[in-house]
């Protein structure tokens, strides 16, 4: 039995994406990048000193989801906190000029915006390659009465939605207050994807979640050495969180995929194994698989074409997104040069 939609099915879903409705909700970061050129060994230390060329600051967290759903085309509305700060006013800046609508992103005094700073260096005819991170994280997350409040603004915006986006990377907004809102929105039948960094055991009945590898081995406990091992896992994890489906990235062994009753299924990488920059690509990943779920894919469909976008967002420099051009040739190259057909099944 075959395992891989035709390019033709996947570009028909990806006609549907522009204008979807999808609301994210979740931890929003800046992603502050920090461009040198290397001008000499400091006399006091062997470091580098580096003349200042540039700072860019992107959306990161949920805000890169967003971002890169915007790209995709889908009208976007994210829910979460900033501080009143410089690199809060960036983030907003930086996502309205994507067209995201941050109506319901609160800019509270008493919290500071998590800002993860890369150092990137190089000489003077060279790429500029990260060199050291900086991670300034916020002393306290979110007061309860400012969660409560934008739960209800994500039942308002659930309203006409058509997809969500539950993004925790730990810094509070996602209390067990919204987890449980969101999660109502699942049982009404509204595909809500999850991603959380350190809690996932907490995500119970949900559409689905995109965990990388790693991430499921924090879970269990343990390293998985081999596919026997992986799927084993996979499947008692979907159990036990009671999703329809759980897709598993895995970096350069691409993605896997569980369903209820069905065969797991290993989709290859897509595109050079080496990636350029892994920064955000989760993000990436998690974006277009809950806009390909909105826009009436199946879960195999929709992991293909995480797949491809996952593919190719690891190939750009910083938090980068993708478009649907970008996507629909990727589908087109893949489907023309590998005469192989098949994606590996294990039932």
């Amino acid at each position: 039995m075959g395992t891989r939609p035709s390019a033709a099915r996947l570009l028909e879903v990806i006609a549907r994406f522009r204008g979807r409705r999808i609301v994210v909700v979740g931890d929003l970061i800046a992603d502050e990048f920090v461009y040198g050129e290397i001008a000499r060994i400091s006399r006091e230390a062997p470091v580098m000193i580096l003349r200042f060329e540039r700072k860019e600051t992107q959306p990161g967290g949920c805000g890169n989801a967003a971002a890169n759903l915007a790209a995709l085309g889908a009208w976007v509305s994210v829910v979460g906190v900033v501080g009143r700060d410089a690199e809060g006013r960036a983030v907003l800046r930086a996502l309205r000029k994507r067209g995201v609508d941050v109506s319901a992103v609160s800019s509270v005094s008493e919290y500071s915006t998590p800002t993860k700073t890369r150092i990137l260096a190089g000489s003077v005819h060279s790429t500029r390659q990260q060199v050291i991170r900086i991670d300034r994280e916020p002393e306290a997350p979110p007061s309860e009465s400012v969660v409560r409040a934008l739960a209800e603004r994500v039942r308002e915006l659930a309203a006409s939605a058509e997809g969500v986006i539950l993004s925790d990377y730990h810094y509070g907004l996602v209390h067990p207050l919204m987890v449980s809102v969101v999660r109502s929105l699942a049982r009404r039948g509204v595909p809500v994807t999850v991603d959380s960094r350190h809690r996932l055991l907490e995500f119970e009945g949900f559409t689905s979640a995109t965990p990388n590898q790693s991430e499921v081995e924090e879970v269990c406990g343990r390293h998985l050495d081999d596919l026997p091992t992986l799927e084993r896992v996979g499947r008692a994890l979907r159990r036990r969180l009671k999703l329809s489906a759980l897709l598993i990235t895995r970096g350069k062994e691409g993605m896997s995929l569980f369903q209820d009753g069905r065969p797991v299924v290993h989709l290859p990488i897509v595109g050079g194994r080496e990636p350029v920059d892994v920064t955000g690509a989760g993000d990436t990943v998690i974006a277009t698989y809950t806009l390909a779920l909105a826009s009436g894919a199946s879960f195999l469909e929709a992991a293909h074409l995480a797949n491809h976008a996952g593919g190719l967002v690891v190939m750009k420099r910083g938090t980068a997104t993708v478009c649907p051009e970008e996507l629909r040739a990727s589908i087109l190259s893949w489907d023309a040069h590998d005469e192989r057909g098949e994606d590996s099944i294990s039932r």
